[in-house]
Parts: C-alpha cells; sequence; structure tokens
C-alpha cells in the first residue's frame, strides 16, 4: 500500500518536472522574442536619432537656360509661394514630432527592458523551483528504495521461535 502511494507521488513528481520544464522553455522564448524587439526598437532609435538633424534643404532646381519674361517668373514665384507655404509648416511638425517620436520610443525600450527583467526573475523562480523538484524526487526515490529493501530483508527474514528448555532441577 505504501509503496504504491509512493509511486504514485514519484509519478506526479515526474509530471511536474515535465510541467516546469515546458514552462521554463516557454518562458525562454519569450525572453528571446523579448530581446530580439528591443534589438529592433534599439535600431528604430538609432535611426530616429540619425535623422534628427536637419536634413539639408534639397537643392534648387536649376533656373531654364533661355531667361524667361520677369512677369512669368513672377507669375511661378506667385505659384510656388503657396506650396512653400504648405510645406514649411509639414518639415517643421515633422521636426517638432522626431523628438516625441524618439522619447515614445525610449519609453518603449525602458518597458521592454522591465517586461525582460521580470522575465529573468521569473526564470530563477523557475529554476529553483525545478531544483526543488529535482531533489524531491530524488527524497523519493530514496524512500522508495528503501521501501524496497525493508520489504527484501523481511521476506528474507524468517521468525525463529526458539523453544527454550527449562531444565528442572
Amino acid at each position: 500500500m505504501l509503496l504504491l502511494l509512493l509511486l504514485l507521488l514519484l509519478l506526479l513528481q515526474l509530471l511536474l518536472l515535465l510541467l516546469l520544464l515546458l514552462l521554463l522553455l516557454l518562458l525562454l522564448l519569450l525572453l528571446l522574442l523579448l530581446l530580439l524587439l528591443l534589438l529592433l526598437l534599439l535600431l528604430l532609435v538609432l535611426l530616429l536619432l540619425v535623422l534628427l538633424p536637419p536634413p539639408p534643404p534639397p537643392p534648387p532646381p536649376p533656373p531654364p537656360p533661355p531667361p524667361p519674361p520677369p512677369p512669368r517668373l513672377l507669375l511661378l514665384l506667385l505659384l510656388l509661394l503657396p506650396l512653400l507655404l504648405l510645406l514649411l509648416p509639414l518639415l517643421l511638425l515633422l521636426l517638432l514630432l522626431l523628438p516625441l517620436l524618439l522619447l515614445l520610443l525610449l519609453l518603449l525600450l525602458l518597458l521592454l527592458l522591465l517586461l525582460l527583467l521580470l522575465l529573468l526573475l521569473l526564470l530563477l523562480l523557475l529554476l529553483l523551483l525545478l531544483l526543488l523538484q529535482l531533489l524531491l524526487l530524488l527524497l523519493l526515490l530514496l524512500l522508495l528504495l528503501l521501501l524496497l529493501l525493508l520489504l527484501q530483508l523481511h521476506h528474507h527474514h524468517q521468525h525463529h521461535h526458539h523453544h527454550h528448555h527449562h531444565h528442572s532441577q
């Protein structure tokens, strides 16, 4: 009866061990994914940092060789002016948004790092649990062995009944 119980416990222990190992594997995968994400984010931040200095203004288009009459040039300038006025706020907005984007990315990076730390802690905890499980397993196995040994001894040991003869005087 006790033997059966011990075997059952052993089985349970093994199952638990397996479960823990699976969990560990899962965590490691998650960790890898996070690291990849972190790397990607870092690259993005670097890219943004490179982009952050204002880009050089595009070279002005070369003027056409034949000299156009002045009214036409004036007209062209008048046409280009609203376009320039439209582009300017956009450029400014971009320049304003870039640091903001960078900040956002950095925050995300920080968050990811925290998550990574948490995962590592969890991993450590799992490893400890695994170790505990293994110890428990060993203990159970020892107990089982001991029990088997005791049973063997019990079987081998025949009860010898010694008859004490009382010597009458």
